[in-house]
């Protein structure tokens, strides 16, 4: 069973009156978009997602709920493009959810999770050509080191890498549990009494295939162009990277350029447009029972000019 991560504080933070026009960057298995929707009943819920299971799935669920939605089968990289298609200029609210889905984890097959055997894949849209299996059986020493260290933070990326580069010399690395043992036999003892060894690792391969740093900065920038005034954007994020990210875009948005800083009165064309309302963790009963919420963080921002 998924369990959206921080629904009852996104679901307040997101400020929805009955006819916000909302959008849903990470419609996953609609568990924050079911709340949403039932929340908007004069309003309208945009929702992407690239997984035809997440869309059916969630199609079926919000149906029960109203028909004031339209889910866009896209990677929300494409937000501009496809709001301006069906002649939205503007919107009231924005939500990402970046967590991968219990359900994409869940099902052995696609390749997410270091718990179970199956073959290389972590592709978000499964009509993508880079899969796992591409990256680790096809990507030179240097290149997996940089993803291993860039994407994964991992202090072991070095001896991982070229592990994987040796093992692949005598046949191709072809599942999840084969990298697996590759990653515990390239780690001290000592490293594997903590978290699982392949976790930064798998982290790692799964943000190179789907491109998903990139693409969230920039769907991040193209989001805060396409609010109200009041409007916001609620981002949920589950590691350093991606919040960094959220952070820094945040900061910037929100504040005023430095070499203005220290007139006495800035003018009102150089005032911040947008306003950081909360930064918030899980609370304590959340995490305790959905541990999924653990390395979970919210942050808040509205619009509060043109």
């Amino acid at each position: 069973m998924h369990e959206s991560v921080m629904l009852d504080e996104t679901i307040k933070y997101l400020n929805l009156k009955d006819t916000s026009t909302v959008i849903d960057m990470t419609l996953g298995y609609a568990g924050h978009s079911s709340e949403i929707l039932k929340r908007i009943k004069r309003g309208f819920l945009f929702a992407f997602d690239q997984d035809d299971g997440a869309i059916l799935a969630s199609k079926l669920k919000l149906s029960e709920i109203g028909n004031n939605f339209e889910i866009i089968k896209s990677n929300f990289v494409h937000i501009k493009k496809e709001l301006k298609k069906r002649n939205i200029e503007k919107v009231d609210a924005i939500l990402f959810d970046l967590g991968v889905s219990s359900p994409q984890l869940d099902t052995p097959e696609r390749g997410f999770s270091f718990h179970e055997d199956a073959k290389l894949d972590m592709r978000m849209d499964q009509s993508e050509n880079l899969s796992a299996y591409e990256v680790v059986n096809s990507y030179s020493y240097e290149k997996l080191v940089d993803i291993f260290l860039k994407y994964g933070e991992e202090k072991y990326a070095h001896s991982i890498a070229k592990n994987i580069v040796e093992a692949r010399k005598e046949k191709d690395i072809y599942s999840t549990l084969e990298l697996v043992e590759i990653i515990k036999r390239s780690v001290p003892e000592k490293y594997k009494r903590g978290k699982h060894p392949a976790r930064k690792v798998f982290q790692a391969i799964r943000i190179e295939v789907n491109n998903e740093l990139e693409v969230f900065e920039k769907a991040l920038k193209d989001s805060l162009d396409l609010l109200n005034v009041g409007g916001r954007i609620c981002v949920i994020t589950f590691h350093s990277l991606e919040d960094r990210i959220c952070k820094n875009i945040f900061k910037k948005y929100s504040s005023i350029d430095k070499k203005l800083a220290k007139l006495p009165i800035i003018p009102e064309e150089y005032q911040p447009k947008y306003k950081i309302i909360a930064a918030v963790a899980p609370s304590d009963e959340e995490i305790n029972r959905n541990n999924r919420a653990r390395s979970a963080k919210l942050r808040v921002i509205e619009r509060i000019k043109e």
